[in-house]
């Protein structure tokens, strides 16, 4: 938090040197009591964001990791957690500064061209993802008896409806409640009775091993921990919000809380697939998967604590994906977006929205769509898009004209360059792995 202090707190110290204890202690009390007051007004974008990319094929991608290759990408979550803090920072700190949304920037900045470019990419991308939510969440109620054919439907209403009637500061308090869901991940792991030795051990020392498929799913984890859609919906949200350079303080917490909370669930996770499926060898193809066979393994709550998560994870994405690409598209393009204004206000952020749910929740109800392909891949498409978006923020961010004394100091240009140079190599040797060519 920032440790500068406002002209009114600087008076209220000055009044609290003269006064008795007593009084000093309740003045410094009701510094803390508005500071706490303030946070969680401003709480939700940074922790809302961070954690729904803890989606269903998050929760898929980290499942493949723990159950293919035991604790052997465990330690990939510590330098994942640092650019993920370093690059939804930026975003939130672009917010805040110029009161704009990260596609709105890339198109007054660079033409209408290369955002076209970027925006077909991300909304490709985000159809894929959200075809993977639904799929998350047949998988999820199947588990439970309840048939896809009566989920995914009702489900589609459900988050469609709680964007169409309700308003910004509705739908956020929801939100918010979602993310506490998550917690039956970390519950997960401790159910799974890991050796917390070798946790330590793989969580500090990466191990030597250069093929193909272990590369390819480093790139996913980086792609489902890092998608490009949050840095749009973070800056999108933060803008909506109203948050001002004042409160930039407050919303770094924000974001950072968020940013920890969700590298713990993907280390739980990880953890639970590790010490269940791969030690006994047992080769799984989606969440779901992983759900029932920890239920032999690690007990029926552990079971259905993983199911309960993977459904919550995909209602919540399931709502925020279609939202954040509205989001950004309408900004990309000058038109009016935002939940908190009425259809007639905005066609085409709801409009958009309201498609890219029916095509979502649709192609699930396809029987014998290749959903589990179309998980995975969306996640490393993810990873493949990243760069490119880095590339514009960092370029965006760095700009003393634009940002002021709020611009990137060299230590975060830096790691936003290293972040897009490494995932940059990791996407070539990927590709050339996904082709046969080494």
């Amino acid at each position: 938090m920032d440790t500068e202090s406002s002209p009114v707190e600087t008076v209220e110290a000055r009044a609290g040197e003269a006064a008795p204890e007593r009084e000093r202690r309740a003045s410094a009390g009701g510094t803390w009591r508005r500071r706490l007051r303030m946070f969680v007004l401003i709480l939700g974008p940074g922790i809302i964001t961070a954690n729904v990319d803890n989606d269903a094929g998050g929760i898929t991608t980290y499942s493949l990791a723990g159950a293919h290759f035991g604790l052997d990408l465990l330690w990939t979550m510590v330098p994942i957690l640092v650019a993920l803090v370093v690059t939804q920072e930026v975003c939130a700190r672009m917010g805040v500064v110029t009161g704009k949304g990260l596609s709105d920037l890339i198109r007054e900045e660079y033409g209408v061209k290369p955002t076209f470019w970027v925006m077909l990419a991300l909304v490709l991308t985000n159809l894929a993802n959200t075809a993977a939510e639904f799929s998350g969440i047949a998988a999820a109620t199947e588990i439970f008896g309840v048939s896809r054919y009566v989920a995914v439907p009702l489900s589609a209403l459900l988050v469609w409806g709680l964007v169409i009637r309700g308003s910004n500061q509705v739908v956020e308090r929801v939100f918010l409640v979602a993310c506490l869901v998550y917690l039956a991940y970390p519950i997960s792991g401790f159910l799974a009775g890991p050796e917390w030795d070798e946790v330590g051990h793989a969580l500090v020392v990466p191990p030597a091993r250069f093929e193909p498929a272990y590369l390819t799913m480093m790139l996913g984890l980086v792609g489902t921990t890092i998608a490009p859609w949050m840095q749009f919906y973070q800056q999108a949200s933060v803008v909506e919000k109203g948050i001002g350079p004042e409160h930039y303080a407050y919303e770094r917490w924000d974001v950072i809380i968020g940013c920890v909370l969700a590298a713990m669930v993907a280390f739980f996770i990880i953890i639970a697939c590790a010490a269940t499926l791969h030690t006994h060898g047992i080769r799984i193809e989606d969440a779901s998967d992983a759900a029932r066979a920890l239920r032999p393994l690690a007990g029926p709550y552990a079971a259905g604590l993983f199911a309960f998560g993977l459904f919550n994870a995909s209602l919540f994405a399931a709502s925020v994906l279609p939202l954040s690409t509205a989001f950004y598209v309408c900004e990309a393009f000058g038109w009016e977006s935002g939940v908190s204004r009425q259809f007639r206000a905005a066609p085409q952020f709801y409009g958009l929205y309201t498609a890219l749910i029916v095509i979502g929740a649709g192609v699930v109800l396809i029987p014998r769509f290749p959903l589990i392909p179309v998980m995975f891949l969306s996640q490393v498409a993810n990873g493949m898009v990243l760069p490119l978006v880095l590339f514009f923020m960092v370029r965006l961010s760095s700009r003393r004209d634009l940002m002021g004394t709020f611009a990137n100091t060299r230590a975060f240009s830096l790691a936003l360059w290293t972040t897009s140079a490494i995932v940059s190599v990791m996407t070539a040797l990927a590709l050339a792995g996904l082709l046969g060519i080494w």
